[in-house]
């Protein structure tokens, strides 16, 4: 059941941080040197989900057995470690949501299939630690996006209920993973995939994070 809107939930990667491009470096660079014939079209056809469920798909697609999954998980989130020191750089517009939300006292959560590390270092890297009031990722829980359950457990910690939350996420496992769990949702996927016909269960879509605060400002 939807109520008002009391809270606003983040997904981290290519809604907090622009670090989608960041990603796909870095898989295609440890998947490479593990001796798959890795491109950024396959990084695509699992955004947003976990990365031991990535690295996993993809050993067991290529049948490779000299590497272990957690050896190849290691190797590709080092490598995006050092690219999100490096590089890493707020979505354009996210921190003028953010700043709206701490005017208006919303409450606000981070909701990521990203572990737990990455999640901690993306927010210190951004200073933007201070505006949430829970971050949840998705690393040690039974599922992942998807399912809802990391978008549930963000609004228990909120103290709201599913209906009063919104989201705004960038992929499509991220949306159907809010709708499950009865919130309403922004979508704003990158040019590549906004024409995706599953965005389409998203209330809204929008191109950017500037579009996405003029319909937070009508709903808040």
């Amino acid at each position: 059941m939807q109520g008002t809107l009391k809270a606003l939930i983040l997904d981290m990667d290519g809604v907090l941080v622009n670090s989608e491009p960041l990603w796909r470096r870095a898989m295609v660079k440890g998947f490479t040197a593990a001796g798959v014939n890795f491109t950024e079209e396959d990084c695509r056809k699992t955004t947003g989900r976990r990365i031991n469920e990535v690295v996993e798909h993809w050993l067991n697609h290529h049948q490779l057995k000299h590497i272990s999954a957690a050896e190849l998980e290691a190797q590709i989130m080092q490598e995006l470690f050092y690219l999100i020191e490096s590089e890493g750089e707020p979505t354009p517009g996210i921190v003028a949501v953010l700043e709206f939300c701490k005017q208006r006292q919303l409450l606000v959560g981070l909701a990521t299939s990203s572990s737990h590390d990455l999640m901690n270092r993306v927010l210190k890297k951004l200073n933007l630690q201070h505006y949430f009031q829970s971050t949840v990722s998705a690393e040690f829980l039974k599922y992942g996006k998807p399912h809802p359950e990391v978008f549930l457990l963000c609004a228990e910690e909120l103290k709201t209920y599913p209906g009063e939350s919104l989201v705004i996420e960038d992929s499509l496992n991220g949306v159907i993973a809010a709708k499950a769990a009865h919130m309403r949702v922004i979508a704003v996927p990158d040019t590549e995939h906004f024409e995706l016909p599953g965005f389409a269960i998203a209330n809204y879509k929008c191109n950017n994070m500037q579009d996405a605060l003029k319909i937070i400002s009508t709903l808040f």
